[in-house]
């Protein structure tokens, strides 16, 4: 009896690849690419005002690309390749099949003891590097797009298209290399699962900060900013929620027991926290808001990233109350009060929804990992939360102190980068722009109406005598009938 040839050993598939890795992480890294398209697509251009509906969906879409590109030309090895400082790879090329088809290596994460012996081995995952360097190309491509979440309404998209790349590759990389691929944090027994820090803690910070240079909307537009499809901003939103199962389900790099338990726990907490926010929203407004629903959503997607395979699911659920609470009060509350919160022309909130949820995601991790599931994961042997006594404390120390790192890092390189870009582009639109939306800045509308941000133009718009007139069944449809 002979071997069926799709079962014999081939160049293709070497005894290191293990299949059913690689398959599990292609279709994580498509779960998050989907998140940002079109999930982040769809739901920026249906939360914005009608007429920022082309210019919100363009921001995402160009970022997507940029970044891509910018990612396999250096910032993949800057962010996951040899160290060059202790917050910084050597960028270069991943380009070459030579590259792209040997075993996954992230070669800086080989963790020793203090006597030199080694106390865990460089992660190699059982696939291609082409799947890790994609796989993480995903990561890097949605923080920038969140980030935009800041400066939707308003930023020069020019000015746009520079910063995305050297947002890219002078601060993203910096926090990823740092806490992820063999920096100085990842080292000192820093947990950040799946991006609590180096996504939304970053993309939070740095788009508030881009927010501050870039200067508010108009004020008609700051007072009201209606969605214009709260219905498309639902499919954006359910899209987003789906694809955190590959976010967060792909981080251990196998699928493994961590990864399943990171699915589970991202959903529980996910719904926990939108149940919490919609509550509080009836308890002190009356009636349940379906944006509100969705950043309660977002939060707790949010806050369960950092340490979603490493804490037990009723952890979760009590990280859900509290990511669904403590944003709510920031961004209820708190920034109702704070002088400078109101003078920063944050958009979407995205200080509130994940530099604040990202932050509380990392510190409760510090304070909830459980030790058993910490042992199937990190590099630091003895990593606990500090509920779980012995070295915890200092757990929760470590939390902060990265924290801080990663604020820090985004406050200057993002302020450096945009008054750089200012010297040669504006950073905002000028007004006359502003007035009018997608048409003067692309020439492009979302819907074949008129109306929103432009004066009427019979020779562009139609009469107004349509033939049209008001329904007579005033109980009924309240719709048009046509006089033919």
């Amino acid at each position: 009896m002979t071997t069926p040839t799709a079962y014999l050993p081939s160049a293709a598939s070497p005894d290191w690849l293990n299949k059913g890795d690689n398959s599990w992480q292609m279709i994580a890294a498509t779960l998050v690419g989907l998140q940002s398209m079109p999930g982040l697509v769809i739901l920026y251009a249906s939360i914005v005002k009608k007429k920022w509906a082309v210019n919100s969906a363009f921001m995402a879409l160009y970022a997507f690309a940029a970044v891509l590109i910018c990612w396999v030309l250096v910032g993949y090895r800057m962010a996951f390749g040899e160290k060059l400082l202790p917050f910084w790879g050597k960028g270069a090329p991943s380009l070459g099949q030579k590259y792209l088809i040997q075993r996954a290596k992230v070669p800086e994460t080989t963790h020793y003891y203090k006597n030199g012996t080694i106390e865990s081995k460089t992660e190699e995952p059982f696939f291609p590097m082409a799947s890790l360097v994609y796989f993480q190309f995903t990561f890097a491509a949605i923080t920038v797009i969140l980030l935009a979440g800041s400066v939707l309404g308003r930023m020069n998209i020019k000015a746009w298209m520079a910063f995305v790349p050297l947002w890219l590759i002078f601060s993203y990389t910096v926090g990823a290399f740092s806490l992820w691929g063999g920096g100085f944090l990842y080292h000192w027994g820093v947990i950040d699962y799946s991006g609590g820090y180096v996504i939304h803690l970053s993309s939070g910070i740095a788009g508030f900060t881009a927010a501050y240079w870039v200067g508010p909307r108009l004020k008609s537009d700051r007072e009201r900013f209606p969605p214009n499809n709260v219905l498309l901003m639902l499919a954006g939103a359910g899209l987003l929620w789906m694809g955190w199962s590959g976010f967060n389900g792909g981080a251990p790099y196998a699928a493994n027991m961590v990864s399943s338990i990171a699915v589970l726990n991202t959903n529980i907490c996910a719904a926990t926290s939108l149940l919490v926010w919609t509550c509080l929203d009836v308890a002190f407004f009356g009636k349940p808001s379906v944006i509100g629903a969705v950043q309660g959503m977002m939060t707790g997607l949010v806050c369960i990233t950092p340490g979603a395979g490493i804490v037990q699911s009723w952890a979760a659920i009590v990280m859900g109350i509290l990511s669904g609470s403590i944003p709510w009060v920031s961004m209820m509350i708190l920034h109702k009060k704070s002088s400078l919160l109101q003078k920063v022309d944050d958009t979407f909130g995205v200080f509130h929804t994940h530099a604040v949820a990202g932050l509380l995601g990392g510190l409760l991790t510090g304070l909830l990992a459980e030790p058993a599931l910490c042992r199937l994961q990190l590099p630091v042997t003895n990593s606990r939360g500090a509920f779980y006594g012995g070295n915890g404390g200092m757990q929760f120390l470590k939390q902060l102190v990265a924290a801080l790192f990663v604020i820090g890092w985004n406050l200057v390189s993002t302020t450096i980068i945009l008054l750089f870009i200012q010297l040669f582009i504006p950073l905002r639109m000028p007004d006359e722009q502003l007035e009018i939306g997608d048409d003067a800045v692309h020439g492009e509308e979302a819907y074949a109406l008129w109306g929103d941000g432009e004066k009427y133009d019979p020779t562009r718009h139609g009469s107004l005598n349509t033939g049209y007139s008001p329904s007579p069944y005033v109980n009924g449809a309240r719709g048009v009938t046509i006089n033919l």
